[in-house]
């Protein structure tokens, strides 16, 4: 009988972490540091490096599927591990900037956090694919999380098996929303407030 402690083990607190990360991002998201009485600049720095770190996610994924068809399993297992620190990475520099800037809204060209009339017919039906991709962006990015992490333990516990089945889902969306990532910065970026 295979012993699948290490799998147990971890269940429990992959369910737990899946659940606290976007319920601790969604409050950290609505809280700005300027109502706490603290005087912070906007991390405006941070969108186009947390971007470019999306786009290196999304590399780094696709590097570590080839290391592993080609039978490089410890290449594998090293950019694996190097896609989850990036992952974790962007999500720290994402609320650390969203801590400190309000929200930008899509269309705004003028910077004034209204989107006026003139605005929203500029930029038209682009306006509803910008949100189609944000939408399942954010969705996804949710999802991803315990998909991941599963799939992450079932390589440690070496139950390769159930780690081909479960990467078979979760490598597709995680690179979808590593480069939706990237895409949303770029289709967002000219209308940020410098």
């Amino acid at each position: 009988m295979e012993d699948h402690s290490l799998e147990k083990k971890y269940n429990k607190l992959i369910i737990a972490v899946s659940i606290v990360i976007p319920v601790v991002v969604a409050i950290l998201f609505g809280v700005k540091l300027k109502d706490f009485g603290f005087d912070v600049e906007p991390l405006s720095i941070l969108p186009p490096i947390y971007a470019t770190t999306n786009g290196i996610t999304a590399v780094v994924l696709v590097a570590a599927v080839i290391a592993i068809k080609k039978g490089n399993q410890k290449v594998h297992e090293r950019l694996m591990t190097f896609a989850i620190a990036l992952s974790l990475a962007f999500l720290v520099m994402y609320v650390a900037y969203h801590m400190t800037a309000d929200s930008t809204k899509f269309g705004d060209s003028n910077h004034d956090g209204i989107l006026d009339a003139v605005e929203s017919a500029k930029v038209g039906s682009l306006r509803l694919i910008y949100f189609v991709i944000l939408i399942t962006h954010i969705i996804l990015s949710i999802a991803i999380i315990p998909l991941v992490l599963f799939t992450y333990v079932r390589a440690l516990a070496q139950r390769f098996d159930k780690h081909r089945k479960i990467a078979k889902i979760t490598f597709p969306i995680w690179l979808y929303v590593a480069v939706t990532g990237v895409i949303v910065f770029l289709m967002i970026s000219p209308y940020y407030a410098h």
